[in-house]
Formats: C-alpha cells, sequence, structure tokens
C-alpha cells in the first residue's frame, strides 16, 4: 500500500478500503436476493466466463473500436475516465468484440488525460459556429478523426462519456447493417413536416429515417466515413434553421445522424438490449451499456421522486466543478438495480476495492 511507512503497522488506507468493500458486499448481498456466490460478478457480466454464455465471434473480422467524443472540461474528464476504465474491464472478457479505444478531443488542444486514455486531438468548429450547443461538435470531430487515424478495426462503436459497460459487449451489427439503440423521442414520422427540409419526397417516406441518435451505434468503417460529412452539414444546416432548432433542441444533432444515414441509404438494426437509462430502465440482465444520462431521486423507502429532488440522490451533474467523491452514498434499499449498479461503477472505478469476492 502507498505511503506505507512501517511494514510492521496497517495502513489507515487499508481499513478504510477493507471496511468500504465489506460494507458494500454486504450491502449488495442484503439488497439483490438471488444474486448466489458470484454476486458482483455477475451483476456486472464478469461471473460468465466458464459459464458457457452468449460470447463474442470470435472473428478478428467483428472487432469494433470504441471511440467517444470529449471535451477538455472536468465534467467530461471524469466520465471518460469511468467509461474507459470499464471498456479495460469488459474488453478481454469471454462475449466481447472490443478492440482498440480513441477518446476524441475536439477541444483543439491536449488535456491532463492524454497519457492515461488513449486520445486524438482534432479542432473545434470555428467560434460561435455551434452555438453554444456544443455537441455540434461531435459531427465535425468524427469527420477529422476518420481522416487522419489508422483504425485497425472494420468497424466503429460510436459511444458517449456518460455509458459505462456492464457485459462484455459483442459486435452487434450484421454486416452493412449497423446496430443502433432507439430513443423514444426521437419521432421521424411526427416532424415530417420538419425533416422534409432535409430529406426530400424523391428519397421516400419518412420512415425510412430511424429512431436513433449516433451513439450507441455499432457500424462499418468504411460506412461511417461516408455518412460522417454528411451528418456533420445536417447538423449545421438543421441548427441555422429556426424551426428545426427550436423544435429538436438538445437532440438536433441525433436526428441529423438519423436524417444522414437515410440519406445514404442505411439502416439500422434497431437493439433495445444494446443499453439501459435509469431510473426508468430497473434491471441489467440484458443490458451492454447504462447510460446515466437521467438524475435518480428517491425517498429513504426506495420510492422514485423523479423531478423533485429526493432524500438520496445521484445526478451526474451535480459534479460540474469535480468528480463524485470517494464517499459517494450508496442508495437505499429498494432503488432498482440499474442504480445500484450505476453507484458501484463509480465506486469500483475511484476506490478500486474487493468487489469480486
Amino acid at each position: 500500500m502507498s505511503g506505507r511507512k512501517n511494514a510492521g503497522k496497517t495502513s489507515p488506507w487499508m481499513l478504510i478500503l477493507i471496511s468500504l468493500g465489506c460494507f458494500f458486499a454486504t450491502y449488495n448481498f442484503l439488497t439483490m436476493p438471488g444474486r448466489g456466490r458470484d454476486g458482483s460478478r455477475k451483476f456486472l457480466g464478469g461471473g460468465d466466463r466458464d459459464s458457457g454464455g452468449s460470447y463474442g465471434s470470435g472473428d478478428p473480422a467483428k472487432r469494433f473500436h470504441v471511440a467517444l467524443t470529449a471535451t477538455d472540461a472536468l465534467y467530461s474528464q471524469w466520465q471518460s475516465r469511468i467509461m474507459h476504465y470499464w471498456y479495460k474491464e469488459m474488453r478481454d472478457r469471454p462475449g466481447s468484440d472490443m478492440g482498440g479505444f480513441t477518446r476524441i478531443l475536439h477541444s483543439g488542444k491536449p488535456d491532463g488525460l492524454m497519457d492515461e486514455i488513449p486520445t486524438m486531438v482534432v479542432d473545434p468548429l470555428p467560434e460561435g459556429k455551434d452555438k453554444g450547443y456544443i455537441v455540434l461538435n461531435r459531427p465535425w470531430a468524427f469527420v477529422q478523426w476518420l481522416q487522419r487515424a489508422k483504425i485497425d478495426e472494420d468497424y466503429i462503436l460510436m459511444a458517449e462519456p456518460d455509458h459505462v459497460f456492464v457485459k462484455p459487449l459483442p459486435n452487434l451489427a450484421h454486416g452493412d447493417e449497423p446496430a443502433a439503440f432507439p430513443f423514444f423521442y426521437i419521432k421521424p414520422t411526427e416532424n415530417e413536416k420538419i425533416l422534409r427540409k432535409f430529406f426530400p419526397e424523391e428519397k421516400g417516406p419518412v420512415s425510412k429515417i430511424d429512431p436513433i441518435g449516433n451513439s450507441p451505434v455499432i457500424i462499418k468503417k468504411a460506412q461511417l466515413e461516408k455518412i460522417a460529412p454528411t451528418w456533420m452539414n445536417v447538423s449545421l444546416k438543421m441548427k441555422e434553421d429556426q424551426e428545426t432548432d427550436k423544435a429538436f433542441g438538445w437532440v438536433l444533432e441525433m436526428y441529423a445522424y438519423a436524417v444522414a444515414s437515410a440519406l445514404h441509404g442505411v439502416h439500422h438494426s434497431l437493439r433495445k438490449d444494446f443499453m439501459i437509462q435509469p431510473p426508468w430502465d430497473l434491471k441489467t440482465d440484458n443490458t451492454f451499456i447504462i447510460h446515466y444520462t437521467y438524475g435518480c431521486d428517491y425517498t429513504m423507502k426506495g420510492q422514485l421522486t423523479y423531478g423533485k429532488i429526493g432524500e438520496w440522490r445521484f445526478d451526474k451533474r451535480s459534479y460540474l466543478q469535480s468528480p463524485p467523491p470517494r464517499n459517494l452514498s450508496l442508495p437505499p434499499p429498494g432503488v432498482p438495480e440499474s442504480v445500484v449498479c450505476v453507484i458501484f461503477c463509480l465506486i469500483e472505478y475511484v476506490v478500486p476495492i474487493c468487489v469480486y469476492i
């Protein structure tokens, strides 16, 4: 243990870690019935090494490169570090087709994570072009990365900093049909009037536009190389159109990717098992990624109080200026396992403990 001055004495940090690990293990045992001896391992998809579970293809041609776009803001950095940590945890386990990893940093300059996370620095949009909508830099970042990077894999997973892998991820794409998560709030057919500005009638019905964003998506690199410039241009045009900007708001860039894909005749296989989003999704059993974008508020009896600050809460936006603390409070009994798993993942990252006991 670093900082130990006398081998005959127990480090205070060791006592803290042991206590925390035992407390968390006890908490999981008591509040998660039916988890069995492998408890924490199975909870994070790590207990299937010898169980004959759903494995990846084992085909090197199916490997995909994990890519996420990020800024140098502290808020983005701590999420990126946690995301990269769980990528490393799941990458080499049975069931995984995960290959290399790149954080595409669109701040235009290196930051303090360059030696920790594989990173390519790209330029942001010209000043003022994003009009305060920083996500607009994402497609431009992918355009630059695809032009400049040497990517060994034939497929790419587009991911985000607030994703954590809870199970080894196989390649869910099928040849030229990419895999994507369907978002309930992306509704092309209900926005036909607006989308016709960017998807003309000769291209067919707007139902050809998939109800998706760019992330999470597993797609062939060759396809993304064609789609990305169109995605960037459609995003900029949508942002410049006041009616579209007002209608789509913070999901504008997601609609732009869906439109760009449809313009290139690319249809995605919709995989609800790709990802869950607490607190709405309760179980982790059949998913690969947890997206912790929503605030989670509960009473101490485990009742959801969404829209009202709970007696217990976790919201990533509470940590704009600093990462989650080492003493992040555990959820009360009764909180869904999806939320417990998010907290578990954050605690395991900030204080590596004996979670696999």
